[in-house]
């Protein structure tokens, strides 16, 4: 009735949100098993991550080949927590982030995005998941150019996907890190293969002698 105290907003009324663009299982899962296998392949690890770690990446790669992404995301959930543990290295930025702990019960109202209608939520957790993807990419070109893995060339996958960041439409920042991720994915080898070259160490130029100069 008109006056009523919590009469529910119009419905006619616009929200402003990110629009959300649904995309594949696949992508959605690509998105977390690359950057996993660049966490597990950095130098803390001394090419030799525990199998309480490589065992969940191993049941997620053998699902995702599978096509079964339900199982993939599963152990990649476990994965996640593993990473947590405080038995563990800290992983450095941005592959911290990958971490998943397992909070303490909390009531639902603390919780600073409690009151945010769904759609809300959703905007927001795909705008930071996508955010976090752009930072794992550039931590991965980092990676790569200190361990002689060729991917220079997919950086302006990278640097578009981050210009996009500035757009309200996340698709323009996702379709180039799903191709980085796939690229990725076929030049690093799984945690556990043997390990990528380390790179030729430059030899320093000489200088010139007083009879040269």
């Amino acid at each position: 009735m008109p006056g009523a105290p919590n009469r529910p907003p119009s419905p006619d009324a616009p929200v402003a949100t990110t629009p959300v663009v649904p995309v594949a299982a696949a992508r959605v899962a690509l998105r977390r098993l690359a950057p996993m296998r660049v966490a597990l392949r950095l130098d803390l690890w001394k090419n030799a991550p525990s199998r309480d770690l490589l065992t969940p990446f191993e049941r997620a790669e053998t699902a995702y080949a599978a096509g079964d992404f339900v199982n993939t995301e599963s152990a990649l959930d476990q994965l996640a927590v593993r990473f947590a543990e405080p038995r563990w290295p800290s992983l450095p930025l941005p592959f911290r982030l990958l971490r998943v702990a397992i909070p303490a019960p909390m009531p639902p109202h603390w919780d600073p995005d409690f009151a945010l209608p769904q759609p809300e939520k959703e905007a927001k957790k795909a705008r930071k998941s996508a955010e976090l993807g752009v930072a794992l990419a550039e931590g991965t070109l980092a990676w790569a150019s200190t361990h002689a893995v060729a991917a220079e060339d997919l950086r302006p996958l990278v640097d578009a996907a981050k210009t996009a960041l500035d757009g309200a439409a996340l698709e323009p920042v996702l379709e180039p890190l799903d191709q980085f991720w796939e690229a990725i994915r076929e030049r690093i080898p799984a945690p556990g293969a043997p390990p990528v070259a380390a790179p030729r160490p430059v030899a320093p130029v000489p200088e010139p002698s007083a009879e040269e100069a």
